[in-house]
């Protein structure tokens, strides 16, 4: 199976392709530039490099979010417009599990956190590629509950990594890992494998049409529309 895959969900962004479990190419960017600025000329690129046209996959695969709105929205309408044009299927992953998915052989909790601002994070935990807490959005001090509870070596990783390890290492009495700068953001490749390995486990597919953004809060503008309105 060729799967073509693409992450934006936070500042960086990527696309990969994936035949087996051979990954074919893969180009990454975190520059000050939009993603609807960088994500279709990579693409296009990976498309060229790799010999491949879009009609030659057999899934399209995205990060559907948690993570930044803009960059959930526009991943989500690229894939729907690659596979619709196409006719071919869609494969969703979660962001937080996709940052996490290189950490999965790690001896302890790893903790993929993803910057929310106003002291939140997008977050999952993961144990021995098991996940153990659902992508939630919380504060930083509430995650930092979670990881107690376990009292196990935390690696942090993903765009908030960083900011949580930074906040919480000096709260515990375990072992606290920050994953290395070239590894905390989620890869396209990532996406692509944990799609393969859903397909193959059994999980359907679904149309272009029926993929869908995941939001675990409303956008901030939204947020400030609603908080205007009460104090009308």
């Amino acid at each position: 199976m060729r799967i073509f895959a693409l992450e934006c969900a936070s500042g960086a962004a990527s696309v990969a392709l994936l035949e087996g479990d051979k990954l074919l190419g893969e180009t990454f960017s975190d520059v000050a530039l939009t993603h609807s600025q960088t994500l279709l000329p990579m693409a296009e690129e990976l498309f060229q490099n790799t010999r491949t046209e879009p009609k030659d996959i057999d899934l399209f695969a995205v990060s559907a979010g948690p993570g930044s709105f803009t960059g959930v929205r526009i991943g989500i309408a690229a894939v729907k417009g690659l596979a619709d044009a196409v006719n071919k299927p869609c494969f969703a992953v979660s962001a937080p599990e996709a940052a996490a998915y290189p950490f999965k052989s790690f001896d302890g909790i790893v903790c993929a956190a993803m910057d929310a601002r106003c002291n939140q994070v997008y977050t999952a935990l993961f144990q021995n590629g098991e996940r153990i807490l659902p992508d939630s959005a919380m504060l930083l001090s509430e995650l930092g509950g979670h990881l107690k509870t376990h009292g196990k070596p935390v690696l942090f990783c993903a765009d908030g990594a960083k900011k949580a390890f930074d906040a919480l290492r000096d709260d515990f009495d375990f072992p606290c890992t920050l994953a290395s700068a070239q590894l905390r953001s989620a890869r396209a490749s990532s996406v692509a494998y944990l799609a393969e390995a859903r397909i193959q486990n059994g999980e359907q597919p679904t149309e272009a049409s029926a993929l869908l953004p995941v939001y675990l809060r409303l956008p901030q503008a939204q947020r400030e529309l609603n908080n205007k309105n009460k104090l009308k």
